[in-house]
């Protein structure tokens, strides 16, 4: 009873440090949902690195300046372990701080970096291109003279890259999407006071110190389930994050793989069409009714927390007649209400649907001793770094 307890009461104070994480970072960013769970895993695996053979890069884009990219970079600087902000550096300076310090590259303005001088450009290119395994190394020459020798050395540790415009494709595909918007007079933000915020930064930092130390041997043990619509290298981005998140339980896992999917997967247009078939039926239940008409199902399921419906189209939601197209393949139509006054949907059409097409959730699973620790599939091999 004392051990089920323990794992528990940790559960509970990961999830709760991932939420205060969450809300910090937000007051002085606009993040998507999806952006802010991924976010928040990426700035908590900083600090268990050690339990990791890879790592995944963030990477925070904007089509235009003053879209926050800057300023995410500048507040993940006072909760992630031993982290090292910089625009541009020398390429010597470069891989030798990566290699002693094992920092956490925040990178800021890479578009620049790679467009510049092409030493520095090969340098960064060469620590991205390996930094995600801990197998990664580059080799530089050392010495003077007669005195010039080859060697290796480490470009492993957590990257944070931002700019305008895309990565490399071979650094982008080891990286998660952060693309950022500038924000409207709707969304308000806080000031970012560096002083203020690193005292207010403080006691959540110390807390994901304290966290990594303890839960190392437990991640490096994690095999957590992959989402079948990643592909083999989005699986090796998302899986420590995945670990962290069923760590966490609470709505982590749920939320962590639904941005992983949305922010990387390949999911079929049939896997979005049961989605929706679902999350309607959260309305109904949500609203107990046995009509709602098809406005008023674009509001709701755009009211829907760490689903895809708010953000549909390039920000915008989801509309009557994307609904439509997809219910359609259901046999689900809109129609009139009994007072003739609007066209929408009636409960009842739903239910062979429903019946009919599961929604997936992830599996509940124990731990070897029996008491609901992080998920286990003694099935899955260990993974190596694509």
């Amino acid at each position: 009873m004392t051990l089920t307890a323990n794992v528990f009461g940790a559960r509970l104070k990961l999830a709760s440090l991932l939420d205060d994480i969450e809300r910090f970072i937000r007051r002085f960013v606009v993040l998507t949902d999806h952006q802010a769970v991924a976010v928040t895993l990426w700035t908590a695996h900083t600090h268990a690195i050690d339990a990791f053979d890879c790592t995944p890069y963030e990477q925070v884009t904007s089509a235009t300046p003053r879209a926050g990219k800057t300023r995410l970079l500048e507040v993940q600087e006072l909760l992630v372990a031993r982290p090292w902000l910089t625009g541009r550096t020398s390429a010597a300076a470069l891989v030798r701080k990566v290699d002693a310090e094992s920092p956490t590259l925040l990178l800021d303005e890479s578009d620049a970096a790679f467009g510049g001088e092409r030493d520095y450009a090969e340098a960064l290119r060469g620590v991205l291109n390996t930094g995600y395994q801990r197998s990664g190394r580059t080799t530089l020459c050392v010495g003077q003279g007669g005195n010039i020798t080859f060697r290796d050395f480490s470009t492993f540790g957590p990257k944070a890259i931002a700019g305008i415009g895309k990565l490399p494709g071979t650094v982008a595909d080891r990286a998660i999407p952060i693309e950022l918007k500038r924000r409207t007079k709707d969304e308000p933000v806080e000031r970012f006071r560096a002083r203020d915020a690193r005292v207010q930064a403080e006691p959540i930092y110390r807390a994901l110190v304290a966290w990594g130390l303890a839960e190392v041997a437990a991640l490096r043990e994690a095999r957590p389930d992959l989402p079948a619509a990643l592909n083999d290298r989005a699986q090796d981005v998302w899986e420590s994050l995945l670990a962290i998140a069923d760590r966490a339980g609470g709505t982590w896992p749920d939320r962590a793989r639904r941005a992983a999917e949305t922010l990387m997967g390949n999911v079929s247009d049939d896997d979005i069409k049961v989605e929706l078939l679902h999350d309607i039926r959260t309305v109904f239940d949500d609203l107990d009714a046995t009509f709602i008409g098809s406005t008023e199902l674009v509001g709701k399921l755009a009211e829907l927390d760490s689903r895809p419906w708010s953000d549909w189209n390039k920000g915008r939601p989801i509309t009557t007649r994307a609904v439509a197209d997809r219910l359609k393949a259901f046999g689900i139509v809109p129609r009139p209400n009994p007072q003739g006054t609007t066209r929408g949907y009636y409960r009842d059409r739903f239910q062979d649907a429903w019946s009919r097409y599961p929604r997936f959730k992830p599996s509940t699973r124990q731990n070897p001793n029996g008491t609901g620790g992080e998920p286990v599939n003694t099935n899955r091999q260990v993974r190596t770094c694509a």
